[in-house]
């Protein structure tokens, strides 16, 4: 009965946050969305400190079973949400070696852990709870975009194995409190149980590996810096080890490299890009944030991704994004994608950290961003530009790149190019490099290791530049319009103003030819017209210009 009232207020609790949210669009998302994109009841007054998880896979049949012992601090709940995505299960749920009750809810479970309220009062307590769990996880399709389990083979036809969950999420594949504003303060631990055949990589440093029976191993990982649910994943393969150092601004930083067998001669090749980008990106960012983990890259059954200090590559050991530019400049054909982007990450989605995926432009925008910067850094600041104009033609404008918040729902894919672009457009207001370097700087040194908001991060800027790019950041994060600036001469005057835009919309430009800045709004302005012909936006600004017939 309990149980029942329960879920009755949650529903009810859920329900009217569901209607306040989204007015005009009520049946788009589920309870099931708002519990798994929110700070529901479920999740309140726990915090967690530490995951440590013990998989095992069977690789032929393409399932896995193990336990996840989350540590936290219990500030006073009966019941918490525990993510575990359908088709996989919970088993048992121990704690003080003592099982408690849980009840499915579809892709979560209601766990027990204070049953009356005495223990209630026991609020302010380090617990820990053993969750055993098994099943067949959801197969990725189309990794890392379609994720779930990977389940490959390599060129030899040795298993090649590994996971990719960013957006679904790692309750696809074990159970823990789903949700990147919560991430485990302490860090996490993976231990992976395989055949003697194979080894097994994860994130952090190996702690041991060791014969877990007469044909497997066990490799147990650890991971000491506060980290993404997603991040955490495991790598299976026929690996080889290679090692190198990086002399950073924190002192050494280890260098570690997993490839197939195979693979190795190609690696030491290709991975030279590794210490170009780590320079290029402390001088842009400031120090790489996880030094005490170090820095890998782990060779993937799929394209890469950004996990914490083991980053997924599968860029085939080829420049560009498979061998092509995204941009089209010829630039993009000069460093390797994969090391670069994902690399990139390691400062914003993996220490910088949003607290709803609605928010991912801050990780995506900033990361895209850094390519720039990496090309601007060996190769001059025009063929950055060259590089970041060129990613516009990626540009969609479907849907606004701020998604909706509460239902793990991300926004446009403009996150990447358009968030980019904007980057560059308010990098060219500021007018002051070093002062946009420096803002950089301090952003990764204000939100290290931390979780934020798209709201944080506009305040920052603002207070950091002592400019208000409020409106620019509601016109290209918030709507999918792209600022016109209208104009026409008469009697060697130019009148111009912004259309397409929001309200108040009042971003100042410069011209190419002559270097001189306009200030335009949304209301007609006129300038002697003789230092403007030809007339031409600088091509760094992400807008549109349009010549209209004299209206007078």
């Amino acid at each position: 009965m309990k149980h029942i009232l329960f879920l009755f207020f949650i529903t009810l609790y859920f329900s009217s946050k569901v209607d306040a949210q989204f007015k005009s669009n009520q049946n788009k998302f589920s309870l099931q969305d708002t519990l798994r994109g929110s700070l529901g009841i479920g999740r309140q007054n726990w915090d967690v400190l530490k995951y440590d998880i013990t998989v095992e896979p069977d690789i032929n049949k393409k399932t896995i079973s193990g336990y996840n012992a989350i540590t936290f601090m219990d500030s006073g709940v009966h019941q918490i949400q525990i993510d575990l995505q359908e088709p996989m299960m919970i088993d048992s749920v121990l704690l003080l070696s003592t099982s408690i009750p849980f009840v499915r809810d579809q892709n979560m479970y209601w766990v027990t852990i204070n049953s009356s309220d005495d223990e209630l009062k026991n609020y302010l307590q380090k617990k820990t709870i053993k969750i055993y769990f098994h099943g067949k996880p959801k197969i990725a399709r189309n990794p890392p975009w379609d994720g779930g389990w990977i389940w490959e083979k390599d060129e030899n036809k040795n298993p090649f194995v590994s996971v990719a969950c960013q957006g679904l999420g790692a309750s696809v594949w074990y159970p823990c409190k789903d949700i990147q504003s919560d991430e485990p303060n302490d860090g996490s631990s993976l231990s992976i149980i395989v055949p003697d055949s194979l080894v097994a990589i994860s994130n952090g440093r190996l702690l041991k590996a060791s014969k877990y029976d007469s044909s497997k191993t066990l490799y147990s990982w650890l991971v000491t810096a506060t980290i993404n649910n997603y991040n955490i994943v495991p790598y299976i393969g026929k690996y080889t080890h290679l090692q190198d150092t990086f002399q950073g601004l924190k002192g050494k930083l280890d260098l570690d490299y997993w490839v197939l067998s195979d693979h190795a001669q190609l690696a030491i090749k290709q991975f030279e890009d590794v210490k170009k980008m780590l320079t290029a990106f402390e001088y842009w960012f400031g120090p790489y944030p996880f030094y005490e983990d170090g820095y890998k890259l782990v060779e993937a059954p799929h394209l890469g991704m950004e996990h914490q200090s083991a980053i997924a590559y599968g860029n085939k050991f080829r420049n560009g994004y498979l061998g092509k530019d995204l941009s089209g400049s010829g630039w993009g054909l000069k460093w390797d994608f994969i090391i670069v982007h994902e690399s990139g990450h390691e400062w914003f989605a993996n220490s910088i950290t949003t607290a709803d995926i609605a928010d991912m432009w801050v990780h995506e925008g900033f990361t895209c961003y850094s390519e720039t910067l990496f090309t601007e850094y060996y190769f001059g600041k025009e063929a950055a530009d060259s590089y970041l104009q060129g990613l516009r033609k990626n540009i969609i404008n479907d849907e606004p790149i701020i998604g909706p918040y509460g239902v793990n729902k991300e926004g446009s894919g403009d996150m990447y190019y358009k968030a980019a672009n904007m980057l560059h457009t308010i990098r060219q207001i500021i007018n002051d490099d070093k002062k946009f370097r420096a803002l950089l700087i301090g952003m990764n040194e204000k939100f290290y290791h931390s979780i934020v908001t798209t709201s944080e991060i506009e305040s920052y800027i603002n207070h950091f530049t002592q400019i208000d790019f409020s409106k620019i950041f509601n016109q290209y994060l918030r709507t999918t319009k792209i600022p016109t600036l209208e104009y026409y001469t008469h009697k060697r005057h130019l009148f111009y103003r912004w259309s397409n835009c929001v309200e108040g919309f009042n971003m100042k430009i410069k011209l190419q030819s002559s270097k001189k800045w306009l200030s335009p709004t949304t209301n007609w302005k006129q300038v002697k017209y003789k230092n403007y012909n030809p007339f031409k936006i600088d091509s760094n600004f992400y807008v549109i210009t349009k010549i209209l017939e004299n209206p007078l």
